[in-house]
């Protein structure tokens, strides 16, 4: 076995590395850039060491730094993780070079695999189905025209070296290709450094199912059985399962004996994934060859009771694999989601900022967390914005996803804007239920997974009684009458006056009196008693109405997650008695959605502009947004340059509105 292995990554993956390397006795060194000096992983692992600046390019992609780092804490193995140098196969050659174990593959494997114009040369030679498309080198602006006409639109640019969603853009039409492939482009060279690109026919409502697979250096090669990943944003996956429930049996097996052929034909070493797309009519063709880790194999580690980094930590001390494939079984249902700092109400712009409480579960029979994240920790803009994953189990998809619904209702982030909402939503809609949503899913439900419906009465109830057992806790520490917080007034009517907003709704004022647990709640002109008892840490039964219900109130400052059954809500106690709210005009002055680095700016001083023209590209947590007029006029001033980094909700732009957008 190995005896110390740094691992090259941060968040939640160097989080998991660390369990199973604590667990077989193998010690670890944790690497950090200056926005992760106090992060999870370095807090877990038994060494830490600096590697560099902020952003990726200064610290956890740059080489030199790792391999420094590795020979200062005399690391005998480096684990990539995933992203990053993952797949990067000068890194795995450098490691080599300086006689550190890379646990992954060989290089000139993931050379093979990085490149999707290669592999799909090398499956086409292998029998395995593809899409079709061009792969080819001649990358000019007239040779991707051309071969994108004997394709035929719609179609998909993608990143040659690229995954998960980054540099891939769908094109509807001809007069759309140019300004695609300039984006797709950019964004492959800022996330892989390589602007490569290939062309892929478009199909239409397909459904992503992948393969685990692992090879060790005795040339054995198994598949631990698929994973579907079809619930996307962005080509970026967000709930993942095992077993698919598209699958049967025959198809099942075929596919996994295409994995194993993909992988024996570049000579698979240690973990990878072989993901496919199967179309309406279960057709499967080759997408791509993970060679790394994935960041859902928590799922397969829940169906076959395996545990995964131990794998790769065995095969890369030597050892051949720990079961043949006739060995391995799965059992039971696993679904994951993933909990990103973004908001899907703004187009699922990142979210930043400090995590103030980040409630969940315990980890307990069939349920899983996996973070990088504690309270009090920062979510940065420099870094792709998840914060953990989800991962329930059951005896079937029925039971996983009654334990996944429950353990999302207990689920709340304080503090950036997350997914969770959306989330909770997905995993309760008749499609998903249905096990029949496709890659367009969300894309195609988008309106109706983001509209909540009005709360029920009793989540009102529980919120207002929340924050009156709050007052009263701090009453009993007052120092004098004039501290009490019960609403007293002189007049005789006593109260208090409570703004709720639930998230997606109107806020609601509602008057509330009483103490300790007895308590009339008035709004508008319904007036009703609510009993409320303790059951529990930050439980109560609450009954009014005539009904009673189990409610579980999570709260940080303002904010609160109130939850009954699978059911949440969040929402945010609002001042009573606002101030008069300061207007700001963003016709006139567009600002940044979110935290980022200017990447491109489209006018100049001068410059007349239509509502809707681009104005400025941003770059932030791995992803683009285009920053766009609001209204025709003419710029005034352009307040930042090219590589600039700013701030959510600055103003960028100056523009002079025409009269009637003004008006």
């Amino acid at each position: 076995m190995l005896d110390k292995v740094l691992i090259a990554n941060r968040g939640e993956i160097a989080c998991r590395v660390i369990q199973t390397c604590r667990k077989l006795g193998v010690g670890t060194v944790a690497v950090y850039s200056d926005a992760d000096a106090t992060a999870r992983h370095v807090r877990l692992a038994d060494e830490a060491i600096h590697i560099g600046g902020s952003t990726a390019t200064e610290s956890y992609l740059s080489i030199t730094a790792i391999l420094n780092a590795a020979r200062q804490t005399a690391a005998d193995a480096i684990h990539p993780g995933y992203g990053f140098l993952s797949e990067n196969a000068d890194f795995a050659k450098a490691c080599d070079q300086a006689g550190l174990i890379f646990i992954g593959p060989l290089p000139q494997t993931i050379s093979q695999m990085g490149s999707k114009a290669a592999a799909k040369t090398l499956m086409e030679s292998a029998g395995v189905p593809t899409i079709p498309g061009y792969h080819g080198d001649e990358q000019t602006q007239p040779a991707l025209a051309a071969a994108a006409k004997r394709i035929g639109f719609p179609l998909l640019v993608k990143a040659s070296a690229g995954g998960g969603g980054k540099g891939m853009r769908i094109v509807a039409s001809a007069g759309d290709l140019d300004s695609a492939i300039a984006s797709a482009r950019r964004e492959a060279h800022s996330a892989f450094g390589d602007d490569r690109l290939l062309l892929e026919k478009y199909l239409e409502n397909p459904r992503h199912i992948e393969f685990q697979v692992f090879g060790d250096s005795h040339g054995n090669i198994v598949h631990l059985y698929e994973r579907e990943c079809s619930i996307q944003r962005r080509y970026q996956k967000i709930i993942e399962e095992s077993p698919s429930p598209l699958l049967d049996d025959k198809l099942r097996t075929a596919m996994g004996q295409a994995a194993i052929a993909a992988a024996r034909t570049v000579n698979y070493r240690n973990a990878g994934t072989v993901e496919f797309i199967v179309d309406a009519q279960k057709n499967f063709y080759f997408l791509e060859m993970n060679t790394r880790l994935q960041v859902e194999h928590p799922v397969t580690e829940f169906t076959t009771g395996l545990d995964l980094v131990e794998w790769q930590l065995r095969i890369a001390a030597g050892e051949p694999l720990p079961r043949t494939q006739e060995q391995i079984q799965t059992r039971g249902h696993a679904i994951e989601v993933r909990i990103y700092a973004e908001n899907p109400d703004q187009d699922f712009l990142p979210s930043t900022g400090r995590i103030h409480r980040f409630a969940h579960p315990p980890e307990e029979d069939g349920i899983r967390l996996d973070s990088g994240f504690e309270d009090g920790d920062y979510v940065s803009i420099h870094y792709d914005p998840m914060i953990a994953k989800l991962i329930c189990t059951g005896e079937d998809r029925q039971a996983a996803l009654l334990r996944l619904r429950l353990a999302l209702a207990r689920t709340a982030v304080f503090g950036p804007i997350t997914n969770l909402p959306l989330l909770r939503r997905i995993a309760a809609d008749a499609v998903y239920l249905a096990g029949e949503a496709d890659t367009g899913y969300i894309d195609a439900n988008l309106e109706q997974l983001l509209t909540e419906s009005p709360p029920d009465q009793i989540i009102y109830a529980a919120a207002a009684v929340a924050e009156m057992q709050a007052r009263e806790r701090q009453s009993a520490y007052a120092r004098s009458p004039w501290e009490i917080a019960d609403g007293w007034q002189a007049n005789g009517r006593t109260r208090n006056r409570l703004v709720l907003r639930a998230h997606g709704q109107q806020p609601v004022s509602v008057d509330i009196a009483g103490d300790c647990g007895h308590y009339t709640l008035r709004q508008g002109t319904r007036t009703d008693r609510v009993e409320a008892r303790q059951a529990g840490a930050e439980c109560m039964m609450i009954e009014t109405g005539g009904r009673s219900a189990a409610v579980r109130v999570l709260r940080h400052a303002n904010r609160l997650l109130v939850s009954s059954g699978d059911h949440a809500v969040s929402i945010e106690l609002e001042d009573p008695y606002p101030a008069g709210a300061e207007n700001t005009n963003e016709a006139a002055h567009p600002g940044s959605p979110m935290p980022g680095r200017i990447v491109a700016i489209k006018v100049t001083a001068g410059d007349r502009v239509e509502k809707g023209q681009p104005l400025i590209v941003l770059e932030g947590m791995k992803m683009e947004f285009t920053v766009q007029a609001r209204s025709d006029g003419k710029v005034e001033r352009v307040l930042y340059q090219e590589g600039d980094l700013v701030d959510a909700e600055v103003p960028l732009v100056d523009i002079e509105p025409d009269q009637e957008d003004a008006a």
